[in-house]
């Protein structure tokens, strides 16, 4: 870092990757500063904490926090077991940030408002590099305060911007005004929002995890509550790709999802509608009606936006960024996860050199990396700021050497044609799912979610 020596790295956001972040910055000499924008760590995730991961605790937890978490007597969870949301808090990141050399340097209840360099927006070039940093923090008191540093590593995810319900990435008509009919993305319809769902027809729009698991969790609730009804919309003409690749995928709980959703759909458990774009919403009579643009309509006491997220970009308006033109990632990324072209295989192994950007000591990781795109795993994150981390550092050759090994979360599917026409690159601990049957055959070869599958999207087109 060319910018003061004396200053910490900001980490914006308390989750697992900005943890993480911490944890690596710690073990390299460097000093982090924190910042939360809940009122605890990880707030995002307490808001999902009945989700279970589809994938086990090995990939959960991060290397450099481990050690750290190690030296307080801390017993890892058994690495085969599938945490929930709330475990992963309770379990491994509230113990994390509870830890005197994190705690110490983690601000809760601190939103940022803003990045930039000290006295320069983002037209001034001279001496750029060597400025440090300004970060624009209120705090939950409504003080706002300017803090310094050297570099900044902005792990803030994405859950704050859902995506609209509409098309076009615009929100559908009269969405605003059916607000109060409209659930948080991952609803906790069997725990503490049971009542809003009980009894009511709830409609679940989207072609991702979080419909899966919201349509598995709903067809639980109906069972037991007379009158509730599951209704799934989704874009796409079938939701094939959804149910994934069964006992063939790499992580076991990722295919269960897709097969217990397949049998709740043929069961007429769950009644789907397919090719369901969302023109409007009307809401009326305490009830809410969706038309799609082909004006088929559909009736719900509550609908479910399982359409996914995109990065908010508003605080980095000032800084010189890179950023792919259709994913939102870092250009460098990009390609690699556009949901357009991959659908084949996993996402390269990557870390600093990728994820950066013209502005100097500046780096998007974690979630956010992803722009619009999906299919991020913790793992990925883990090894991004271990990259980071390496380059602040100055060491150059462990931000360079990037080894992951992941499950296969790919899909290769014979209908997108640029599945096989533009495969992934591979590398160290990277696999790519290559069976002839992507393009040899017509029926598709599925091996989980597919890498490239936008919740709410289903990647047909």
């Amino acid at each position: 870092m060319e910018s003061a020596q004396n200053l910490p790295v900001a980490v914006i956001g308390a989750g697992p990757i900005g943890l993480a972040a911490a944890a690596h910055l710690l073990e390299r000499g460097l000093e982090p500063l924190i910042f939360e924008a809940g009122p605890r760590p990880a707030a995002a995730i307490e808001q999902w904490r009945h989700i279970r991961l589809f994938s086990p605790w090995q990939y959960n937890t991060d290397a450099a926090a481990v050690r750290l978490l190690a030296e307080t007597g801390w017993t890892a969870p058994e690495a085969a077991e599938l945490p929930t949301g709330g475990d992963l808090i309770d379990q491994y990141l509230i113990p994390l940030a509870a830890l005197p050399a994190i705690a110490s340097r983690l601000q809760t209840g601190a939103r940022v408002l803003a990045v930039t360099r000290q006295g320069m927006d983002k037209t001034h070039s001279r001496n750029r590099n060597s400025t440090p940093f300004l970060v624009r923090v209120e705090h939950a008191d409504g003080d706002v305060r300017d803090y310094q540093a050297a570099a900044v590593i902005d792990a803030s995810g994405t859950w704050s911007t859902p995506n609209p319900l509409g098309t076009s990435g615009l929100p559908a008509v009269g969405e605003a005004a059916a607000a109060a009919r409209i659930s948080s993305p991952l609803p906790d319809v069997l725990g503490r929002e049971r009542a809003a769902f009980a009894g009511n027809t709830a409609v679940v729009v989207g072609a991702g995890h979080s419909a899966a698991n919201t349509l598995l969790n709903l067809a639980d609730l109906a069972a037991g509550e007379p009158g509730t009804k599951v209704v799934w919309a989704i874009r796409g003409a079938s939701p094939a790709k959804v149910y994934g690749g069964g006992d063939a995928d790499g992580l076991a709980a990722r295919g269960q999802l897709g097969s217990r959703l397949r049998a709740l759909v043929e069961s007429g458990a769950v009644e789907l509608h397919t090719g369901f774009g969302i023109a409007s919403l009307a809401a009326n009579d305490g009830a809410v009606t969706l038309t799609a643009t082909d004006g088929r309509t559909l009736r719900a006491d509550v609908v479910v936006p399982a359409t996914g997220f995109r990065p908010d970009l508003t605080i980095l308006q000032e800084l010189r960024l890179e950023l792919d033109p259709g994913v939102e990632a870092p250009r460098e990324l990009g390609p690699l996860i556009d949901p357009e072209f991959h659908s084949c295989g996993t996402v390269e192994p990557h870390g600093a050199a990728m994820l950066s950007h013209p502005e100097q000591d500046f780096y998007i990781v974690g979630m956010k990396s992803y722009g619009r795109a999906p299919t991020f795993l913790l793992a990925t994150g883990y090894e991004q700021v271990r990259s980071v981390a390496a380059a602040l550092a100055g060491d150059r050759e462990a931000a360079d050497t990037v080894q992951l090994e992941l499950p296969e979360t790919g899909v290769c599917s014979s209908d997108i044609g640029t599945s096989c026409d533009v495969p992934a690159a591979a590398s160290a601990g990277f696999v790519a799912e290559t069976s002839g049957a992507c393009c040899g055959t017509p029926e598709p070869v599925l091996i989980g979610f597919p890498t490239g599958l936008a919740h709410g999207r289903s990647g047909d087109a």
